[in-house]
């Protein structure tokens, strides 16, 4: 994922200390019930797409702007699936941060899958019952995003 500007601003004052970021994950489906992942660029693995409101950007228009620049679909969010704090991870450049994530389920409603950007090595659909090697990030949230449960969240007070 692309670093935004305001991040590299942050950067450069607060070198590689722990940033906490806000993260929006879209859980795309079409009609005929297939979830929409892409195959990232830097580490070749499929995932679900997200990424990181811009300032003011509010989550939900966040998902869909990151699902159109990703791979080229249009899509409605239809419910908050999960809200979640993640761990906190270190990038290859010692850059840490820990992101709340955001996890919306969304409708597709136009455009064709395709690789939009530089993120992503390939786009495509994916019958729930038939998806590639995924992480348990990803997995979970597709299976969350598949019930009719309230937003998930962590019950540890």
């Amino acid at each position: 994922m692309a670093t935004p500007d305001f991040i590299r601003t942050l950067r450069a004052s607060a070198g590689h200390q722990l940033l906490w970021l806000p993260g929006v994950t879209a859980i795309v489906f079409d009609d005929d019930g297939r979830v929409l992942l892409g195959q990232r660029s830097d580490t070749r693995k499929w995932s679900v797409i997200g990424g990181i409101p811009d300032p003011g950007e509010q989550p939900a228009a966040c998902a869909v702007r990151e699902v159109y620049e990703e791979t080229a679909v249009r899509c409605v969010p239809e419910r908050v699936v999960l809200v979640q704090a993640l761990d906190p991870m270190t990038y290859p450049n010692d850059d840490t941060c820990q992101f709340m994530d955001i996890t919306f389920r969304c409708r597709a409603v136009g455009g064709e899958a395709r690789v939009n950007d530089d993120e992503s090595l390939d786009v495509a659909w994916f019958p729930v019952d038939a998806l590639p090697e995924l992480d348990e990030f990803g997995r979970f949230r597709i299976k969350q995003a598949m019930t009719g449960d309230p937003t998930w969240f962590d019950p540890m007070l």
